[in-house]
């Protein structure tokens, strides 16, 4: 009966899920500076600061607003710093200093990396 539950599910690529993830956390950096300089232009009085190619405020607000909530309302914090720590930082730190920094084994700190990029994936509809 578990086997035909957990078959009602498709296989899923980690793979490509990761890199999907990882892209989109990449961008998440981006886009939240694109809204922190529309914010500040805005401010500042000035309409357009520089020639755009497209309109996309509101899908980039979006899509912070939902990966801020995927990192911040459903990962634990050793979860959401091995994330922060890993894709969101300007100098991106290898497995093994964030593993020290956090004080975790190797196994414990995989399995906390694969849970928050898959919890991530799941969150936006990715997977």
């Amino acid at each position: 009966m578990v086997y035909s539950q957990l078959c009602l599910f498709n296989e899923i690529d980690e793979k490509q899920v990761r890199s999907i993830v990882i892209k989109e956390l990449k961008q998440y950096r981006a886009l939240k500076i694109h809204l922190e300089n529309k914010k500040e232009q805005k401010d500042k009085g000035i309409a357009n600061l520089f020639p755009s190619l497209r309109d996309s405020s509101e899908e980039a607000a979006l899509k912070v607003r939902q990966i801020e909530k995927a990192l911040y309302g459903l990962l634990d914090d050793s979860e959401r710093a091995i994330v922060e720590k890993k894709y969101l930082n300007n100098n991106p730190q290898n497995d093994l200093v964030i593993m020290e920094e956090l004080c975790l084994k190797k196994d414990p700190y995989y399995r906390k990396k694969r849970y928050a990029i898959q919890t991530i994936a799941t969150a936006l509809a990715i997977i």
